[in-house]
């Protein structure tokens, strides 16, 4: 059976040659796997390099189109490889759930933990059961709870962010879209336990950070994480928000730009071609990543773990 993938732009020529592999491969059921073998060989060879090569140098916009990827491994996706008996945890105690952020306690290999992050859901009717990630206030007041809980209880946080940013809605902001963020980051800030957080897509402005004021940031190699999405940035600079690929060229957007900066402390490699064309092998490597964090963090008291993460965050952008 061929696999129905979806191609970005610049993927072209991949395509092209994935194609011809996949009606290639058709031929050889109908039983001339001899006469074409060399030639399937020789197809998927080109194809092998072409997509290292593309995905080895890619533009900042490129990897934006990556990170936004359809196919993209999302939250549940990783729970479901990584976490054991997790139970989601429903509602902020003061106005309602919001399915955009889901979290609750789960077990991370050997420990018990508290899981949270953005969901975007997979189809068109579970995007729109979880908003695409954009979580309203009541999810970071839902994250904010679910932190104190892990506090109260000593459970490591673990948090999983791929957002566009916060919804950004009148009714969100009549809830107090900015103090639930503002309340949610603090919430992070102040923890007492260990604090792992991973960008898997977008990390966008403060409705990722609410949730990613960790001691270790995480991001995977094709991820985004910025103040601002592309083509917002192009209609504040330029009026003009087709052109966010000259905005993407210089936010500096990338996680390898973020490594240099001291914003991310890991890059996770990602599959050859994307974490969509091996999702499983991208959750493997991401739990890998996560794990280690957490062990590198075992020996430090609750103080330091606070300091550390208080002064990380505040010392970003010194020096630049």
């Amino acid at each position: 059976m061929s696999i129905m993938r979806t191609y970005l732009d610049f993927e072209k020529t991949i395509a092209e040659i994935e194609d011809k592999i996949t009606e290639l491969r058709e031929l050889a059921g109908d039983g001339n796997e001899m006469q074409i073998e060399g030639n399937l060989k020789q197809l998927e060879k080109k194809a092998s390099g072409a997509l290292k090569e593309l995905y080895s140098s890619l533009t900042p916009w490129q990897k934006t189109q990556v990170a936004r990827h359809p196919d993209r491994p999302h939250f549940f996706d990783y729970a479901k490889v990584l976490f054991d008996d997790f139970i989601p945890m429903a509602g902020d105690r003061k106005f309602a759930d919001d399915n955009a952020i889901i979290g609750g306690p789960a077990r991370f290999r050997s420990r018990t933990v508290m899981a949270i992050g953005h969901e975007k859901g997979s189809t068109t009717e579970a995007r729109l059961k979880h908003n695409f990630g954009m979580a309203r206030p009541e999810g970071y007041r839902k994250a904010a709870r679910l932190m104190e809980t892990a506090n109260r209880f000593s459970l490591p946080l673990i948090s999983i962010v791929d957002t566009a940013g916060a919804y950004p809605g009148i009714g969100a902001e009549q809830r107090g879209q900015a103090e639930a963020i503002a309340r949610c980051t603090q919430t992070c800030l102040n923890a007492e336990v260990p604090f792992v957080s991973v960008i898997i897509g977008e990390g966008g402005s403060g409705g990722a950070i609410a949730i990613a004021s960790a001691n270790t940031v995480l991001m995977l190699e094709h991820a985004i994480y910025a103040v601002a999405s592309p083509e917002a940035s192009a209609s504040i600079l330029w009026r003009d928000a087709a052109r966010a690929k000259d905005a993407a060229d210089t936010m500096k957007i990338t996680a390898q730009d973020l490594l240099n900066f001291g914003v991310i402390d890991t890059i996770v490699s990602e599959p050859v071609g994307g974490a969509h064309r091996d999702p499983m092998q991208a959750v493997i490597d991401t739990g890998n990543a996560i794990e280690a964090a957490l062990q590198s963090m075992e020996t430090r008291s609750s103080d330091e773990l606070k300091k550390q993460r208080q002064e990380r965050f505040i010392g970003i952008g010194r020096g630049l």
